[in-house]
């Protein structure tokens, strides 16, 4: 389920295209880091390097001229290296696997770059990239030293960020393929965890479950660190510890998703470690769930990307108040944010080569309106903190949060996570069986 090389050129093209005549971009992939002594983390490329390439190689740099030709500087191919390391593409390989018009060696670079650079009035890259920046300051700063000789510098540099970034936030039919593919292999991976579950296993025991089933299925890590938090621990929104035992009556939220092919699905499920939902938290549930298609309502072509948050604020208010965690007016707790001692973060974000993907939530000042292609998370929840006295004991320790991914569509909304129980009859079902 690879993205072709011609979808690589055409968005090399497209984003060229953004930029001033006389550009040359250049945008680096980043480096091994290192995890402790001299073992390295496995080497992921950076998000908007791949989306131009599908290039998977550490080290590497992609240079664009104004004419659309485009070069990979990669490291060499070398018998002695990849006999440790691993298979290289090198320049040849990677001028026939990925569709780029020529490649170089990394050093290479810069003398390719010195003599591209000459005579151009943009240099454009990722600000974001510090070694890159300062790399960039220095080819200038050079060529501006051999003016005397005719070497004409780039007057003007350009943050293509936010150019690139547009390109991103829309997924073409390639892209949302793999996304599907991502998106049901972490929905088995959650269907695998419910039908495991039994209370006195510890939380990490059920981690184990995720990333069996991710791995299994071809995809070897997950997007983002795993949450899995029983009891309690579910009130705290980015628990990673995942090492406390899962005990009889306590809720469990699963914050989950593997990477396929670089690009992120992300779902939580909420649900009870004995298979059976207490009062207390199935009404809690319940309502929470109820928010979640408010705001599902919402995530519709030319719709604010922000009414989906609102809708489902304006559910859990009136439930809150409903149920006696808030008292006062629906509109008055929704004006001085009371609802967020329970409900204190957004309905979603943007999901792509990044879990937390790029784009601008607002343009101009407004909330950006849906179009299609844009896929986002939808994850209303509710969190009442063990420490929380202003409420019935009841409701303590409770946390709940239900996440799937969906695309913007002209028809509506597609759930790309289908298949997973989030009803509470279905829920008990599931671990029934």
């Amino acid at each position: 389920m690879n993205i072709s090389k011609g979808t690589y050129r055409a968005r090399r093209q497209t984003l060229m295209s953004s930029l001033p005549d006389n550009t040359l971009l250049i945008v680096r992939t980043g480096s091994l880091c290192t995890r402790n002594n001299d073992c390295d983390y496995e080497f992921r490329p950076h998000s908007s390097f791949y989306y131009l390439t599908g290039f998977p190689e550490p080290e590497a740099y992609l240079i664009i001229d104004s004419s659309g030709e485009a070069t990979l500087a990669t490291l060499p191919k070398d018998p002695e290296k990849e006999q440790w390391d691993g298979f290289r593409y090198g320049v040849q390989g990677a001028i026939e696997s990925f569709g780029v018009e020529n490649a170089i060696e990394l050093d290479e670079l810069e003398e390719f770059v010195a003599l591209k650079l000459d005579g151009k009035e943009n240099i454009a890259f990722l600000f974001e990239d510090e070694f890159l920046r300062d790399q960039a300051y220095s080819w200038i700063d050079t060529l501006r030293g051999k003016a005397r000789m005719g070497v004409v510098a780039p007057s003007n540099i350009i943050d293509v960020t936010d150019s690139i970034n547009e390109l991103r936030l829309r997924k073409d039919q390639e892209e949302v393929a793999v996304m599907e593919a991502a998106a049901q292999i972490s929905v088995k991976a959650h269907i695998q965890a419910m039908k495991t579950v039994t209370p006195g296993m510890t939380e990490g025991e059920l981690e184990a479950e995720l990333n069996y089933v991710f791995m299994k299925n071809g995809a070897r890590t997950p997007a983002y660190n795993n949450i899995v938090a029983s009891g309690s621990n579910a009130c705290v929104l980015h628990y990673i510890k995942n090492d406390e035992r899962i005990e009889d009556g306590d809720l469990i939220l699963i914050d989950a998703g593997c990477e396929l092919g670089c690009y992120a699905s992300d779902i939580t499920r909420t649900f009870p470690a004995n298979g059976k939902f207490s009062e207390p938290q199935a009404k809690l549930y319940q309502l929470v769930l109820d928010a979640y298609y408010a705001g599902l309502k919402e995530l519709q072509v030319d719709r604010p990307y922000e009414a989906c948050h609102n809708a489902a604020v304006l559910t859990l208010t009136e439930g809150l108040v409903e149920l006696g965690l808030l008292e006062g007016s629906v509109d008055e707790l929704i004006e001085s944010k009371a609802y967020r001692d329970f409900y204190m973060h957004n309905t979603g974000h943007w999901l792509g080569l990044d879990v937390h993907d790029c784009g601008r939530y607002k343009v101009d000042g407004k909330s950006r309106l849906l179009e299609e292609g844009m896929v986002l998370t939808i994850e209303p929840g509710l969190y009442v903190s063990k420490d929380n006295h202003n409420v019935d004991e009841k409701w303590r320790g409770i946390g709940i949060r239900i996440e799937d991914d969906v695309l913007i569509q002209a028809s509506g909304p597609y759930v790309l996570t289908h298949g997973l129980a989030k009803e509470i009859d279905e829920i008990e079902a599931l671990m029934a069986n």
